[in-house]
This record gives C-alpha cells, structure tokens and sequence, in this order.
C-alpha cells in the first residue's frame, strides 16, 4: 500500500478525486501485492499455511521496502513530502483524511462480515469447505478485497504502521474465540486500543522527545508476532 501511495506520487499519478486518491491508491497496491503473495504460497507442494503465507508477505514487504527506498533516494521530492507519513504516525491527522479513508473501510468491513461464516468453513480445509456447498475462489477473491479496503484506508491515514495487523487478530482468535464471526469485530476495537496504547508510549518514553507510532508497535509488535508464530503457526 505504502509502495504504491509513493510511486504514484513520485509519477504524480492520481486515481480518482483528491479526497480519495491516497485511499485507492493504497488499496490497489494493497490488493496487487497481496494477490501476489497469496499466489506465491498457493504453488508447489503443500498449499497454502499460515506460515506459507507469512514467509512468502515478508519476502515480498521487503520488496516493496526496497523499491519504495528506492524511489525515495531518487526523488528528495517525495521523499520531503511523504517523511512524516512514511513513518507511521497519528500526529497530525485531520477530519478531512479520515472522511476519505471512511467509504473504503466501510466497503471492507460490509464485505469481511458478510464472508465470515465461510471463512469459518474455509478454514477447515478446501476439501471439507468444497464438501459442504463453499465457492472457494469467489470467497478468496472476496476476502482479497476486503484486505484491499481494510489495509489501503488504514495506511491512507496513518502510514505503514505494522504488526497490528499481525498480531491483534492472532490474539484476539487464540485468547477469545476461535470463530471469525465474532473474531473479526472483536479485532477492531482491540487493535484501535493497542495502537492508542502504542502512540501514548511514543509520547511519553522519551518526553520531550517523541518517537513515531510504527516505531513503538514495531519494536513491542515483533517479539510478540515471532513468539506466536513459533507457539501456534503449523
């Protein structure tokens, strides 16, 4: 998401009006990049794992850091205007972004509510969700779409904060409910609380100096993230 609000930037490329040129812009990089990820750990032997998934994101997030570096060296331009936002950070927020980032996220929420029940049977395995009447590619391609409007208006608004995402979800599945019906919204809330709680902290640590958002959750997220994918991940 952050790659593509940056190359389309650096290019002065614009989808849609201005108020919602950030959110779909991200969106599309969120859904491209995801696609990808999701076809990579799909192939060869085995099919798709949480841990498949997870190797396969962090190789190409690097990627994407890489080229999104990149463009940032060769463009002190975008690099100025974007340095705040590429940190990831609720300083500074206003009415205004988060108007435009609200449709997308209201869209991404409708569609992952509405796919949770077969998410649920989804995660049983194909085999047994192709038994009991589930159209597997429609309700991945559903779900990619969800991810697409959840994570583009989330990075539209805040930048490239990440491990909440990671980890909140996992948490909230293994120490409340394992059925994402009730998983899913429950995530919400709990996610917004952790990164208050994280933005709080990068205020208050180093006072009077501040530290950015992304850098908090990164450095309390990771630990945790690499002690769940080492308990639970298969």
């Amino acid at each position: 998401a952050s790659l593509a609000v940056v190359a389309t930037s650096a290019l002065g490329i614009s989808l849609g009006g201005v108020a919602l040129a950030r959110p779909l812009t991200a969106a599309c990089g969120a859904a491209l990049l995801f696609g990808g990820v999701m076809l990579l750990s799909s192939s060869g032997r085995g099919g798709v794992t949480p841990l498949r998934i997870t190797l396969c994101g962090v190789a190409l997030s690097a990627f994407a850091s890489a080229v999104t570096a990149a463009i940032l060296i060769l463009d002190e331009q975008t690099l100025l205007a974007m340095r705040t936002w590429l940190a990831g950070d609720l300083a500074g927020l206003n009415w205004q972004t988060l108007r435009a980032a609200l449709l997308p996220a209201l869209a991404g929420v409708t569609v992952a509510l509405a796919i949770a029940p077969r998410l649920n049977v989804l995660a049983l395995g194909d085999k047994v969700a192709l038994g009991l009447g589930v159209k597997i590619v429609q309700t991945r391609l559903l779900g990619l779409a969800a991810i697409a409007l959840l994570c583009g208006s989330a990075v539209a608004v805040a930048g490239p904060i990440g491990f909440v995402g990671l980890v909140v979800p996992h948490a909230v599945r293994r120490l409340i409910s394992e059925d994402i019906r009730l998983a899913l919204p429950l995530a919400a809330p709990v996610g917004a609380l952790v990164l208050l709680l994280a933005d709080i902290a990068a205020r208050t640590l180093v006072a009077p100096q501040e530290l950015a958002t992304g850098a908090m959750t990164a450095l309390v997220g990771a630990p945790v993230f690499i002690f769940i994918a080492a308990r639970f991940f298969k």
